[in-house]
C-alpha cells in the first residue's frame, strides 16, 4: 500500500481515572495547525473505559472526529491492551501523523506502538512543522527533495545541538511532544464531537499485567507549568537556605519557584520543580533566572515564556542573550533590595 493512502493528522488523547490530560488539547492546537498546512482533519484517539463522554471536549479543543476505543481492558493504563488498541486504530485508519504526548504514559506507550506498526518514531519533540526534506538538497538531485513532510525538531547529544528529523519513507509519521511547548487553542463553546467508536477486540495472554494495587499519593508541590509568575533559581544561588530570598521575591509577585537541573542535583529542591530539558517546558508571562549561568538544556525549557529577567554576577552569561532585561550583579544584594522595593510599591 503507497504513502498516499495514509490521510490525517492524529492525537492520542491521554486520559487518567476518565480526566483529559493536558497535553491531549496543546497537541490538538499542533495538530490544527499541521492539518491546516496539508489540507486535512484532526483525529483525536481516545483510548479507555466508559470515556466516550470525554468526546465533546476534545471537539471544543480542534478534534474533527474522535475514535473511540472502549473496553473495560482499559480501564487502567496497561502497556499492552494500550498498544494494541492504539496499533489497531493506526492500522485500521492509516493516519499520515500520529502524535503522543511525551508524559510517563506516552513515552512507554510510544515507541511500542511504532515498533507494532514499523514506522519511526522521533521523541521529545519541541518543534513541529511541514516543510520538505532532505532541508538542503542534494545537488543535481533536487527532483528528489520530498514536501509536505512532518519535520521533527528535537534538542540531542544532552542539549548540546538541535537535530530535525523526518520520516519520509514510512507512515505514519510519529512524534512524541513535550509538555508545555505547543498551544492550545482556545476552545470553541457547544462542540459536539464526531464520534467513531471502534473495537478491536482484547484477548488478555501473558503480556497483560495485573493490577494489584494502585497507590494514589497527593503532593502539595505547585505545578509550575501553570504558573504565570516564576522566580527560578540555579548554582549561582548558593545553597538551600538561600532559596528563601527567592520564595520571598515570589511571595511578593504571587509567583512560585523553580529551579535548574544544578538545584535538584545539589538535593536543595524537588524534581518537580527542575525546567529545563530534563524538567519542564514552561511559558509563564514573567520568568526570574537567578544565577543561572543558561545552559541550552535549561534555556529549551524557558525561552517561551513572555518576559524573561536574568540576574547573574557573569556579565557574559549566556542567560543574557535571551533576556529581556538584564542586571549583573552580586544576587543576595539585587534579590532582596527588589523585593523590599516591590513590597514599597504595593502598599502605595
Amino acid at each position: 500500500m503507497g504513502l498516499e493512502a495514509y490521510k490525517g493528522v492524529y492525537v492520542y488523547a491521554q486520559q487518567v481515572d476518565n480526566e483529559l490530560s493536558g497535553i491531549a488539547f496543546e497537541l490538538l492546537g499542533k495538530a490544527k495547525d499541521l492539518a491546516k498546512d496539508l489540507d486535512t482533519d484532526v483525529t483525536a484517539v481516545l483510548i479507555g473505559s466508559d470515556v466516550k463522554g470525554l468526546a465533546d471536549q476534545l471537539a471544543e479543543y480542534g478534534a474533527d472526529k474522535v475514535i473511540v476505543v472502549d473496553d473495560p481492558e482499559l480501564k487502567e493504563y496497561r502497556t499492552e491492551p494500550y498498544t494494541h488498541a492504539l496499533a489497531s486504530v493506526i492500522n485500521e485508519y492509516k493516519p499520515e501523523i500520529m502524535l503522543v504526548g511525551a508524559t510517563a504514559i506516552g513515552r512507554d506507550l510510544g515507541p511500542r506502538v511504532s515498533a507494532r506498526v514499523k514506522t519511526g518514531l522521533t521523541a521529545d519533540c519541541t518543534v513541529l512543522e511541514i516543510g520538505d526534506f532532505p532541508l538542503n538538497p542534494v545537488p543535481g538531485k533536487e527532483d528528489e527533495q520530498k514536501h509536505n513532510q512532518l519535520l521533527m525538531t528535537r534538542p540531542a547529544f544532552g542539549g548540546n545541538t538541535i537535530a530535525t528529523i523526518a520520516c519520509p519513507d514510512n507512515r505514519p509519521q510519529m512524534a512524541t511532544v513535550r509538555p508545555g511547548v505547543m498551544q492550545k487553542i482556545d476552545p470553541i463553546k457547544g462542540a459536539k464531537a464526531n464520534v467513531i467508536e471502534y473495537n478491536p477486540g482484547f484477548t488478555p495472554d501473558d503480556k497483560y499485567v495485573e493490577i494489584l494495587n494502585i497507590v494514589k499519593a497527593m503532593k502539595e508541590t505547585e505545578d509550575i507549568m501553570e504558573a504565570k509568575i516564576l522566580v527560578s533559581g540555579g548554582r549561582g544561588v548558593g545553597s538551600a537556605e538561600n532559596f528563601q530570598m527567592l520564595k520571598d521575591l515570589a511571595a511578593v509577585l504571587g509567583g512560585t519557584v523553580s529551579c535548574s537541573r544544578a538545584v535538584v542535583e545539589n538535593g536543595w529542591l524537588p524534581q518537580d520543580l527542575q525546567v529545563g530539558q530534563t524538567g519542564k517546558t514552561v511559558r509563564p508571562n514573567v520568568y526570574f533566572a537567578i544565577g543561572i549561568s543558561g545552559a541550552i538544556q535549561h534555556v529549551a525549557g524557558m525561552e517561551e515564556a513572555d518576559i524573561i529577567v536574568a540576574i547573574n554576577k557573569d556579565e557574559d552569561a549566556p542567560i543574557f542573550d535571551v533576556a529581556d532585561y538584564g542586571v549583573v550583579g552580586d544576587l543576595n544584594k539585587i534579590v532582596p533590595a527588589l523585593t523590599e522595593a516591590l513590597k514599597a510599591e504595593m502598599a502605595e
